[in-house]
């Protein structure tokens, strides 16, 4: 604190005024440096969204599910964000996850170089989240997760990035049956080729307010089905929770080199989703049964369609498919985070779904008169 004296003379009184000047000092604890590069990371402010923790951060995949909840984390502590997009529009609602020029956008597309690397070339790490879920006529599953991610790896490795981390997918096989599976496990020895002390990340089914799982089964929209007849397991995660783990990624440089599976805490079958959404969104919510090569021929009639973004035969396969962990794999519990059970706030995703007759109802699971008095007023 800095204080200088002002003197004022008012006709026969001499008035002495202290004006008190705030600056801020900074010590060795405002200084990062990163091990692999031995850059410096100069700290300014209190912390928080409105200070700078002297990251700037790169994400790929940005405007997908996954990506706004990182970019949301990463700038509340003050990191500066290169949100890469292919639509303005898409990544417009980013602006306002950060402080004034803390978010900035910039265009990308996986088949330019030059692009890839105006991204890059500031950044001390890059999160590469880019995949899809079907195929499309200008993009396979091996054009986004094997070629897209090598691509993107071989710009940080040229631009000396000091972190990359890749999303994969929890299953991830070379041997997989399914094309996605096989292509995000190609996508990860891709980018350990050209960056061996890259951070795999293997997420499982994702959950959240925008997710293609919970509103799927919410919808209701006649199209609900039972693939291997309701009894896949799966170990569904929250996508705030996968969100959390790579916001840790960013100053724990013990993450280096190592691959993590993140999942949720307990494993349901399909058939258990489904009827915890029914209990809470206190609809009948009706399911189709079919041997599983009579959905694939069906998805194969519907992947034809233009514009299909719902099914396709890859999917039915995925969905066959119990969630396999890999033993001694890396988990929340090395980042210190305790996974949410989907159990205690899906109510929070699927309370939407239910008719206004019910809506504030409270849920409580297994309470049978609960459940009955509510049947007695959709009557």
């Amino acid at each position: 604190m800095l204080s200088s004296v002002t003197l004022k003379h008012v006709g026969r009184i001499n008035i002495v005024t202290k004006v008190a000047t705030a600056t801020q000092t900074r010590t060795i604890h405002d200084l990062t440096l990163r091990k692999k590069t031995g850059e410096p990371m100069l700290k300014y402010g209190l912390g928080g969204r409105s200070s700078t923790n002297g990251h700037i951060a790169t994400v790929f995949g940005c405007t997908g599910f996954l990506g706004r909840y990182v970019v949301n984390k990463l700038a509340k502590q003050g990191t500066q964000v290169v949100v890469a997009y292919r639509d303005a529009d898409e990544a417009r609602h980013l602006k306002v996850t950060g402080d004034l020029g803390q978010i900035i956008p910039l265009e990308f597309d996986l088949r330019n170089k030059e692009q890839i690397n105006e991204c890059v070339r500031h950044s001390d790490i890059v999160y590469n989240l880019v995949g899809r879920d079907y195929e499309t006529k200008n993009f396979t599953f091996n054009d986004v997760h094997v070629d897209g991610s090598r691509v993107i790896a071989e710009s940080c490795a040229e631009n000396g990035v000091a972190r990359f981390v890749q999303m994969s997918a929890l299953n991830a096989s070379e041997d997989s049956t399914s094309k996605f599976l096989r292509s995000k496990a190609l996508g990860e020895k891709a980018v350990r080729e050209v960056i061996p002390d890259a951070t795999i990340v293997r997420p499982g089914t994702m959950w959240g307010h925008e997710d293609r799982f919970l509103n799927r089964i919410g919808e209701d929209g006649g199209w609900q089905y039972y693939v291997n007849e309701g009894n896949t397991k799966i170990r569904p995660v929250s996508a705030i929770d996968v969100a959390h783990a790579l916001e840790i990624m960013l100053t724990a440089e013990s993450t280096t080199g190592k691959t993590y599976e993140l999942y949720g805490p307990k494993e349901y079958s399909i058939k258990e989703i489904f009827e915890l959404a029914r209990e809470i969104t206190m609809k009948p919510l009706p399911i189709r049964a079919a041997p599983n090569a009579v959905f694939k021929l069906a998805a194969t009639f519907f992947d034809k369609l233009p514009y299909n973004q719902m099914v396709s035969p890859d999917l039915i396969e995925r969905m066959s498919m119990n969630d396999k962990i890999t033993p001694g794999a890396l988990t929340f519990e090395d980042l210190y985070i305790n996974p949410t059970d989907l159990e205690t706030v899906a109510i929070q995703f699927l309370r939407r779904f239910r008719s206004n007759a019910v809506f504030d109802l409270p849920y409580e699971k297994g309470d049978g008169q609960v459940q009955k008095g509510v049947y007695h007023l959709i009557d």
